[in-house]
């Protein structure tokens, strides 16, 4: 089993043995960290990144550096790998309406789709005017839409029943990144390069409006949504989580614990705990909105840059690029 534990224990720490292992930081009481092996078989790099779960227990993740989408199981730490096609980068998957996996294929400037049953993948690739998209991240409308990002400056929609696809460029230009559906079924996207927050206000026509954070020049990469339908940002230049609240307009932001984080992904689970990824600070950061507190779970290698965080009810999940691994924090033990 390719697979390492730490589990909290307060003063104690228990871990497995495992090649090139050191010591972690103690975890809290109440969490298990387990790290499984990405790494594909034969040597080279997969580099591990978005993730996001299958349904049935099973947990899929990007294998952008050897073009796969994995499908990881947890009790065992085996990998089944999906070959995306030729050239393929993919860098973001989510579990669509109808249980397949769907990815941002920026290697092949594509929207793929990689059944359940059998992992057979399809493409649709992007009209040839926006051949470079740099596709980044999507999410499903409540109408079964899928709505998706590319760093190069676009924004568009699928519709995987007429096999249509409509693509806008952004209004700011480059920068387009994460992007959430609210509870309320509103879409919102965040700009990276573009230091602001959109949300697409007519999904008939694509209209954007654009919503200004009071932190400037802040690095809005990525974007969840709450039980509640407010915002959580991560600002990687800022280093900042911001909230903004719709419903009143509101702002505020929290610095992340270090000298010098930079937030890359940000995650809500089901109890409206906020989990975020700093790379420089080489960890996992735990914020609770209730009390503003913070609770960081470091690597226990270097590197780790873990990219989009997902999970399920008493568990989050990264995956670690830098290391091709999987991690994931079990919480609430």
């Amino acid at each position: 089993m390719r697979r390492r534990d730490v589990l909290g224990l307060g003063a104690a720490l228990a871990m497995t043995a495992g090649q090139g292992a050191r010591a972690a930081a103690p975890v809290p009481p109440g969490y298990r960290l387990t790290w499984f092996d990405a790494a594909p078989p034969g040597g080279g790099r997969a580099g591990s990144r978005d993730v996001t779960p299958a349904g049935d227990g099973t947990m899929w993740f990007c294998g952008q550096r050897d073009g796969t989408l994995n499908r990881l199981d947890p009790r065992d730490g085996a990998i089944r790998r999906v070959r995306l096609g030729e050239g393929a980068a993919p860098h973001g998957v989510i579990r669509g309406p109808d249980g397949a996996a769907w990815v941002t294929e920026g290697g092949q400037n594509a929207i793929a789709r990689v059944d359940p049953a059998d992992h057979r993948v399809q493409l649709w690739r992007l009209p040839e005017r926006f051949a470079n998209a740099n596709l980044n991240t999507g999410v499903f409308d409540r109408n079964g839409l899928y709505w998706f990002t590319g760093q190069n400056g676009v924004y568009g929609r699928f519709d995987p029943k007429r096999e249509a696809m409509q693509v806008w460029e952004a209004p700011r230009g480059p920068g387009a990144y994460g992007i959430t559906r609210t509870p309320q079924g509103t879409l919102w996207y965040v700009s990276l390069a573009g230091n602001h927050l959109a949300q697409i206000e007519d999904p008939e026509t694509g209209r954007v409006r654009i919503v200004e954070p009071p932190t400037p020049n802040q690095g809005a990469r990525r974007v969840w949504s709450d039980s509640t339908g407010r915002l959580w940002i991560s600002e990687w230049n800022s280093g900042n989580v911001s909230m903004h609240d719709p419903r009143d307009g509101s702002w505020k932001a929290w610095r992340l614990p270090g000298n010098r984080p930079r937030a890359y992904s940000v995650w809500v689970d089901p109890s409206d705990k906020v989990w975020l990824t700093d790379f420089p600070a080489n960890a996992v950061v735990r914020f609770d909105p209730t009390d503003e507190s913070f609770l960081s779970f470091p690597s226990d290698r270097p590197g780790a840059n873990i990219r989009q965080m997902d999970g399920l009810p008493g568990e989050a999940w990264g995956g670690e690029s830098g290391t091709d691994r999987i991690l994931r924090i079990q919480y609430g033990l």
